[in-house]
């Protein structure tokens, strides 16, 4: 039985009860203007969560509007489960990507799973067929038993939800940082795959049709989780594990095979995932979004527990739940399809005129509240911005530059950073193959899955390197946005669109909303320039813990079309006699770099330079040349710089390198952008030249499995390839074998 005892309106304004749920005055103040009367405590609850950061937006949405959201190919943009980009004969590719940061620092199996189940409801609920997950995390140092301890239940948790319902987890990141201790990030991506004429939305239309309520029975858990997403953590988090919902993947599967079902009947007007919020956000958005109102009888509600109240049910964030709207008359026929698979399939409600959403309990009104209020009219703030001192201080400080006493040793420290290190840990733990159309399993630069009946394949990833943006969050959101995008060329794929998860502190705070400010323009001008529309996201704020907050994080989750899957290539060498080139310029640029945080420690000075219109430039050539056939592998250079990445290229198989770079011995561990490493057959030398403008030969693949590098001054590093992998994929079991 619920112990909530709820108190009068008069003692929710007078005791200022509306704040424990996240309420400020000033926001109390106008809800009860728009309802014109005093609110009851359910009515405050739909408020407070509808209202929330996690759901409206409110300190974010002005920043969002820079975001180029249309094109040519993008059939749904921001506003609904998913985005949609038409990929040609009739089909599209569906994709979203989302945040389940606070869950999971408190409860990392089940905040990791849910996110997972979340994601794919937001893809399914569209009408597609999810095909891949992938994931960006972020955690602390490896050395303390308690990041261990997250890092390993939050990969248990996604490895557990993902094979469980059968949908492949193709590809993710991962990075590791101190500003990330106590406050892990844990974001979710899905792609799914659909044919324009099953494409649905989340809309409440038709006066009269029914509301059905689908899939599992509600209970008490995830109550006020979109709340607790918008606040800061605090030692009294771990008080709030009851707002951490518990996912059943298995559940899940049969919600989903239902739901791909339903959407090809006729009866089906509007379906929602019940996310964040609930039934709350499913019902007053489908309303909103339609110009209707939805009347619903919560005694009807299938309950896991006894004496749930109106406001348990409606704020509950219980998984494996759909909300539908459905054609007056053709119940029958939906209840059918449920059934078959064993869900409940329930009448709640009935779809109305007069744009409100009421809700009774009991033969009571509980709840009677305008749609637009819960859904559109949340307050909108633009929060004051202040540029921090520290950025300030790191453009005026002197360039660093790494002393390099060993050039070979260094490359297999950089190799063990976990950063860089092989995930080969946790990759194994996930069933990449399942659905057998992965084409590039994880380790590559992107994903690749193609599809069936086609000569086409979609190309992933994820990425992010939170500490340019740190430096400089304008330089560094585009470098988010171009190495993403740089990602999926090196596989074969014209990049489509973005999908975005922004995780960032308290946006309360000056210059944290300046962090938020500058990089979501650096953001939207790569986006602009590389012709990659945003179709939707998700803003992940109040990630703080202890007055610190995590390095600004806008994760780019970015798919890609090849257009035939002979364009697909990998990062690994292929034939011996392959010519080695560099595309780029390498600079001595190390702030933020890998090399700097495994010398000295803190990051700090200039981030990298990076001119889009040069990386856009550099990014079509190679394109060209890979879709011409003449590339035989190919790798961006990223963190740890061209040695590292020479490195990666030649660790799965039996080949070497034998490289000559007119660089000093430190620059080979620069950062600098717009950087690739390919390789070349003899033949194709000239046509490649002629088309990359921007290569450098700098040697050849070798028969003999090591790495030899000569730089000027006469220095060389040779290291075999047992040494490397020793060191790339030895790192992290290592780590979490010892006992801090």
């Amino acid at each position: 039985m619920s112990l909530l005892l709820e108190p009068s309106p008069e003692q929710i304004k007078q005791e200022k009860r509306y704040q424990e749920m996240g309420l400020t005055d000033e926001e109390f103040a106008l809800a009860e203007e728009l309802l014109g009367r005093p609110l009851n405590f359910t009515e405050t609850g739909l408020f407070s969560v509808m209202w929330s950061e996690h759901c409206s937006y409110k300190n974010s949405k002005v920043l969002l509007k820079k975001f180029p959201v249309d094109g040519e190919k993008v059939l749904q943009g921001p506003g609904e489960g998913a985005g949609i980009i038409d990929i040609q004969d009739g089909q599209a590719v569906v994709f979203k990507i989302e945040s389940h940061n606070h869950p999971s620092a408190i409860e990392p199996y089940q905040g990791a799973a849910t996110g997972v189940g979340g994601i794919l409801r937001d893809v399914f609920s569209m009408g597609a067929r999810p095909v891949a997950l992938l994931n960006s995390l972020r955690f602390g140092e490896l050395e303390s038993p308690k990041v261990k301890y997250l890092f390993e239940e939050v990969v248990a948790g996604i490895a557990g939800y993902g094979n469980c319902i059968g949908v492949p987890t193709v590809g993710g990141e991962i990075q590791f940082d101190p500003c990330y201790e106590a406050n892990p990030l844990v974001n979710a991506m899905c792609v799914g795959l659909i044919d324009h004429k099953d494409i649905q939305k989340g809309q409440a239309k038709g006066v009269g049709n029914t509301v059905m309520y689908v899939g599992a029975a509600t209970g008490r858990d995830g109550i006020h989780g979109a709340t607790f997403a918008s606040e800061e953590l605090s030692e009294s988090s771990d008080e709030k594990r009851p707002a951490v919902q518990v996912g059943d993947p298995f559940m899940e599967k049969l919600l989903l095979e239902a739901c791909l079902e339903v959407v090809k009947s006729d009866a089906l007007i509007g379906i929602q995932d019940m996310g964040a919020a609930g039934l709350t956000s499913s019902s007053a958005e489908m309303a909103s979004k339609a110009g209707s109102g939805i009347e619903m009888n919560l005694d009807f509600v299938p309950q896991r527990e006894a004496g749930m109240t109106p406001y348990e049910m409606m704020l509950s964030e219980s998984q494996e739940r759909m909300l539908l709207v459905v054609e007056k008359g053709r119940e029958e026929d939906i209840k059918a399809i449920f059934e078959r698979w064993d869900l409940h399939a329930v009448e709640v409600g009935v779809v109305t005129n007069d744009s409100r959403l009421r809700l009774m309990h009991k033969g009571e009104l509980v709840a009677d509240v305008p749609v637009d209020a819960l859904a559109e009219d949340a307050p909108v703030y633009h929060k004051p911005s202040k540029q921090p001192a520290y950025y300030d201080a790191f453009q005026a400080e002197a360039a660093y530059i790494p002393e390099i006493a060993d050039a070979k040793e260094t490359l297999l420290s950089l190799l063990a950073q976990p950063t860089i290190a092989s995930k080969e840990w946790v990759y194994e733990q996930y069933d990449h193959m399942v659905q057998t159309n992965t084409v590039v399993a994880p380790g590559s630069d992107a994903a690749v899955i193609r599809i069936r009946g086609t000569r086409k394949a979609l190309a992933m990833t994820t990425d992010c390197n939170s500490r340019y943006l740190y430096l400089d969050p304008e330089v560094g959101g585009k470098i988010a946005i171009a190495e993403a995008s740089r990602n999926l060329i090196c596989s074969g794929a014209v990049p489509l669109g973005v999908t975005d998860c922004l995780n960032y502190g308290n946006p309360e705070k000056p210059e944290i909303f300046w962090q938020l400010e500058k990089s979501t323009d650096g953001l939207s001008e790569a986006c602009r320039v590389l012709n990659t529309p945003v179709i939707g996201g998700n803003v992940s704020l109040y990630n703080e813990r202890s007055g610190g907050a995590v390095y600004p994080t806008p994760v780019i989750g970015m798919v890609g079309l090849i257009e035939d899957t002979d364009h697909i290539t990998t990062q690994a060498v292929k034939h011996a006699g392959d010519l080695v080139y560099l595309i780029g310029d390498t600079k001595a640029e190390f702030s933020g770099s890998e090399i700097q945080k495994m010398l000295v420690g803190p990051i700090s000075g200039k981030a990298p330079e990076i001119n889009l219109e040069v990386e856009k430039k550099r990014q079509q050539q190679l394109l060209q040349a890979i879709q011409h056939g003449m590339v035989s592998s190919a790798h961006d250079v990223a963190e740890g710089g061209v040695a590292v990445a020479l490195a990666e290229k030649m660790m799965d198989g039996p080949l070497g390198l034998d490289i000559k770079l007119a660089l000093p011995v430190e620059n080979s561990f620069s950062e600098s952008q717009s950087r690739f490493v390919v390789t070349v057959q003899p033949e194709n030398q000239f046509s490649f030249e002629q088309i990359v403008e921007d290569a450098k030969l700098i040697g050849k693949v070798t028969e003999e499995a090591s790495l030899k590098m000569e730089f000027m001054e006469s220095e060389t590093l040779h290291a075999t390839q047992a040494e490397l992998t020793k060191a790339w994929k030895g790192a992290i079991p290592c780590l979490l074998k010892s006992r801090a």
